[in-house]
């Protein structure tokens, strides 16, 4: 089983200086280096203290220069919130800079203050979003780019840098809604399953994604599939509830609140169920060393996991995820 970690930026209460924030995530990534993960998969959000990370490719290079072998993920760029151009150039640049060790994830993104404050009309996101993964492989791929499209067009550019992994870098597209997994395998791209969606629904998810990618004509065979699971880790089962209960809740209060209500589809947190309930029974891994390796192990078997993009809630947490489970899973 492969094992990354998927790296919020989280700045709760606003307690510390928010330079503590980036120093502590940068000293995690190190461990990660030395130890058996196999990529730090970076999260990008904006206008918000649940994730003060709007440049993941920036500190994409941070996490590049203070390592060796680790993969540098995006998780994700926010793909219509950029020029994509730009996107293209700045992937491109980490690319190099890493020695070749990118791994591209895209997404579409669905916070409100995020789509109001950029604006960028909802009911044109997804398109943005097609167009702009296209015409950045394009931009990776080809001399010099033409493109003609609903929202952009270029005559005969030539995007520099291109990426030092050839043709480029290994790309995933985040994907949530059926919708959006049908248009990522029809199209041969990998996905990133999201951390909200309950284990039961990543496992429909992950049949259906299997389904639509085989009627497609492509192979499963040989891709990372990474499912991010929220875990709670701690010495006592108590600790660790206590530990989960706090990080449903600060997701509960933050990006799933008003200031981020969603704006375009995104079933995380289905209607007519009670969120907090559904997080800590359904959603996050909490528990002892054993038993949340025995809980990973049973998702194994159940549904197919065998990339675990972990997202830590708590220091404990990420500190026994390292220390005492991913032993166990490698």
């Amino acid at each position: 089983m492969k094992v990354g970690v998927l790296q919020f930026f989280s700045w709760p209460g606003r307690r510390a200086d928010i330079a503590a924030v980036y120093e502590r995530a940068l000293a995690r990534i190190a461990i990660m280096d030395q130890t058996g993960f196999d990529a730090v998969w970076l999260a990008e959000h904006h206008f918000s203290d649940f994730s003060v990370c709007p440049s993941v490719h920036m500190m994409g290079t941070l996490a590049a220069a203070r390592t060796r072998r680790l993969r540098i993920g995006t998780a994700v760029s926010l793909a219509p919130f950029y020029h994509p151009l730009r996107l293209a150039e700045e992937v491109a640049l980490l690319d190099v800079l890493s020695g070749g060790r990118v791994n591209w994830g895209a997404g579409r993104g669905f916070a409100r203050v995020e789509f109001e404050n950029f604006g960028v009309p909802p009911q044109e996101s997804a398109s943005r979003f097609r167009e702009t993964v296209e015409i950045v492989l394009k931009a990776w791929t080809e001399e010099r780019l033409c493109f003609a499209g609903r929202h952009f067009r270029f005559e005969a550019v030539e995007v520099l840098p291109k990426p030092l992994q050839r043709p480029h870098p290994p790309v995933w597209m985040a994907a949530t809604s059926q919708e959006a997994i049908a248009w990522a395998a029809g199209r041969g791209f990998s996905i990133l399953m999201d951390p909200h969606s309950a284990h039961r629904e990543i496992g429909a998810k992950r049949r259906f994604y299997n389904e639509r990618l085989a009627a497609a004509g492509f192979s499963i065979e040989g891709r990372d599939i990474p499912v991010a699971r929220l875990v709670a880790l701690a010495e006592t089962a108590d600790e660790a509830a206590a530990v989960a209960r706090r990080g449903a809740l600060w997701i509960l209060n933050s990006y799933l609140g008003a200031h981020h209500r969603p704006v375009v589809a995104a079933d995380l947190v289905p209607a007519g169920v009670d969120p907090l309930a559904r997080y800590l029974d359904e959603v996050i891994l909490h528990g002892t060393v054993d038993s949340v390796t025995e809980q990973i192990l049973a998702l194994r078997a159940e549904i197919g996991l065998d990339y675990l993009l972990a997202a830590p809630l708590s220091h404990e947490s990420f500190t026994l995820l390292a220390e005492r489970v991913l032993p166990r899973l490698l």
